[in-house]
């Protein structure tokens, strides 16, 4: 199998490409998805090879075309409906929530909804309070959805072409920040199964469970422990739904000590979930406190000094990490 370099946001065009050509009930809705290639430009040149008939530019009405996308699902079409910043789920959700997250239980398994919305989360964009927002934990909250976070190219195109192949409704949600990030994609067809998570390091102190582009925040953390004589596992479960409980309370049994990361406001968040599910599992093998380490509980500001402080970074990990296994 042959590997090249790919950016995550050609790892993601290059998925929904393979998997166009390959089922032609595939299509994708939104706004400025065909000649515009996206705001972010990740699905540029999609429209010249499919038409508009299958990347389908859309008026500005979130709820509107994520109801079309709904319908579709349930007609026997593979839509993808794209919801260009996370934030704007807040207008998606009825449909997310209450119609594609529940139609296969209350037609007593009759109607399925294979549906992905693809969207955004992560903060440092100086894009503001409206723009910036990880809101992934609402719909991991919601029975009926799974929900999976690419952190790097391998990831995104493999969880993206398992989403558009499920029979659920998936949410997948990809850190802006990390579009031009370069990364090993194998050239052959591949996908990577939900609900199962992977260790990016391994190591015998601290176990350090990251979501998206915290999974690099974390790698960074581990080499500054290494140099204190810590050695960190970090660990990326890749969804939050379905989520990989055993590997996570492994991990903590193995190593003793565990800390969260993830980008999404603290509280109420991802980091309470996962740090339960360790405490729960794992307790008798802990010789400390679960830590966690979410965004601060404040709208995320638009001035980069302000708005840096409110993300986790490297060095809070390290610190939290040292101070957890008595290191000073």
């Amino acid at each position: 199998m042959g590997v090249r370099e790919l950016t995550y946001g050609e790892a993601v065009r290059e998925a929904i490409a393979e998997e166009m050509r390959r089922d032609p009930r595939v299509f994708l809705i939104g706004e400025d998805v065909a000649e515009a290639g996206h705001p972010f430009k990740t699905l540029l040149g999609l429209v010249d090879e499919f038409g508009t008939k299958r990347i389908i530019d859309t008026p500005i009405s979130e709820p509107g075309y994520a109801g079309i996308g709904v319908g579709a699902a349930m007609t026997g079409m593979r839509p993808i409906v794209d919801v260009m910043f996370g934030d704007f789920i807040t207008l998606t959700m009825d449909q997310m929530v209450n119609q594609a997250a529940k139609a296969h239980y209350m037609s007593g398994g009759k109607i399925k909804v294979p549906i992905v919305f693809r969207t955004t989360l992560g903060a440092t964009r100086r894009s503001a309070a409206q723009h910036s927002q990880s809101l992934h934990a609402w719909v991991s909250h919601v029975p009926g959805l799974k929900v999976a976070l690419p952190s790097g190219p391998y990831e995104a195109k493999g969880l993206m072409k398992t989403a558009i192949r499920d029979d659920s409704p998936v949410v997948i949600f990809e850190d802006k920040m990390m579009y031009r990030v370069k990364g090993p994609v194998p050239d052959d067809d591949y996908t990577i199964p939900f609900g199962v998570a992977e260790v990016k390091r391994e190591g015998r102190d601290v176990t350090i469970v990251a979501t998206s582009s915290m999974v690099d925040v974390a790698l960074g953390a581990a080499k500054k422990l290494d140099e204190v004589g810590i050695s960190a596992e970090v660990i990326d479960p890749r969804t939050t739904w379905p989520l990989d409980k055993d590997a996570l309370i492994d991990s903590a049994k193995k190593t003793s000590r565990a800390i969260v990361v993830d980008e999404g406001y603290e509280r109420y968040g991802v980091t309470a979930e996962i740090a339960s599910v360790i405490a729960d599992g794992a307790f008798y093998y802990l010789d400390a406190p679960v830590k966690r380490v979410g965004a601060m509980d404040v709208p995320v500001p638009f001035s980069p000094v302000l708005e840096d402080l409110t993300v986790p970074n490297d060095q809070r990990v390290f610190e939290i990490a040292r101070d957890l296994c008595q290191k000073k």
